[in-house]
């Protein structure tokens, strides 16, 4: 057998991996996990520096299946955004992934999600999203398409909430949506949204196998894909990016003959070119990309792709100065002032 292939850092993709997933067998989550494993591994990320944050429910069990020497924490239900506002304010040099679901997300977590993007914190928010909640046997969840018709549950008579659209409305700088099934986009995505600035929520459709796989639910997987429409062919340009390969220049890639380019240029210098394909869409315009998540909501769509983006906003920690470090690492003379500082600190009050 030939040498396993390492990247960068000298590591093997298997070093990047977790425990054995307990999921059920065909779960899209699982397959979530192994594109982060990919993106990771060819971005030759230091998984020290990785946090791993999740909070309830089947999504919020697969941090234990990737990037096995990161930091992890698994938060209450609908809480997870408040634990890593915490964590990357007590260190903002840390990178962070976090996964929660369309339930630990869109209800009991929903103004936790809101918050985190008004504060700009500065993470990668996967949700996969399956429409049911899996974990207690699949009641519809408030992504859960309307109209739609369970075994056990009966029909769902309420329209269904729009993640994506709702992380725009709130003021995120970078949104997308992809289908597990799609290795491809789920990896561009990744690697731009591990390098965005600022907050950055993914909303990735992964059918549940068990519950809600009705080839008539836009959760599931037959009908992600028969009925995927990508808004784009992804490609994140980065000199060096990837070890060991060349890269992949418009000339090159048969992918790019025909249709525009669109070039948006990334905080850290990183480039991603979008080729539009049947349909006219700039990410870069806000009232375009919520048009075109209304109008897939009035058609029953499946529209994937990078839908907003835009240059950072100022993150929570830069607003309120906070040390770029870890604040364990503080110096005594920073952490204990002086007497002299604090009489005039108690001065201000008489």
């Amino acid at each position: 057998m030939g040498k396993s292939k390492v990247n960068s850092l000298g590591l093997s993709r298997e070093e990047y991996k977790g425990r054995p997933s307990t999921l059920c067998p065909g779960c899209g989550h699982d397959s979530i996990s192994n594109q982060i494993i990919s993106t990771a591994f060819d971005m030759g990320i230091d998984q020290h520096r990785i946090l791993k944050m999740s909070g309830i429910g089947c999504s919020s069990k697969t941090p234990a299946y990737f990037l096995g020497r990161s930091h992890g924490f698994n938060a209450l239900h609908g809480r997870m955004p408040s634990v890593v506002t915490g964590a990357l304010m007590g260190n903002p040099s840390m990178k962070c992934v976090a996964v929660s679901g369309d339930g630990d997300t869109g209800s009991i977590g929903m103004g936790q999600f809101k918050h985190a993007i008004r504060r700009n914190i500065p993470f990668v928010y996967i949700i996969e999203n399956n429409g049911v909640y899996g974990l207690t046997k699949g009641q519809f969840s408030a992504t859960a398409d309307e109209g739609q018709e369970l075994k056990y549950y009966g029909r769902n008579d309420l329209p269904a909430i729009d993640l994506a659209l709702e992380a725009i409305i709130a003021g995120a700088t970078f949104v997308a949506r992809s289908f597990s099934g799609d290795s491809k986009q789920v990896q561009s995505l990744l690697q731009a949204a591990l390098r965005h600035q600022g907050i950055a929520v993914i909303d990735i459709i992964s059918p549940c196998v068990t519950f809600n796989n009705d080839p008539k639910s836009n959760k599931s997987y037959e009908y992600g894909k028969e009925n995927q429409i990508s808004l784009h062919e992804i490609q994140v340009v980065s000199p060096g990016y990837v070890e060991g390969k060349e890269e992949i220049t418009l000339e090159e890639s048969a992918a790019y003959d025909a249709g525009e380019i669109i070039n948006v240029d990334m905080h850290d210098g990183t480039t991603i070119r979008l080729k539009k394909l049947d349909r006219e869409h700039d990410p870069r315009n806000r009232s375009m990309a919520i048009n075109v998540l209304e109008q897939s909501q009035r058609e029953q769509l499946f529209i994937t792709g990078l839908i907003y983006y835009e240059e950072p906003r100022p993150t929570l920690a830069q607003l309120e100065d906070v040390y770029e470090g870890a604040l364990g690492t503080l110096e005594e003379n920073r952490v204990r002032p002086s007497q002299q500082a604090l009489a005039d600190v108690m001065a201000k009050f008489k």
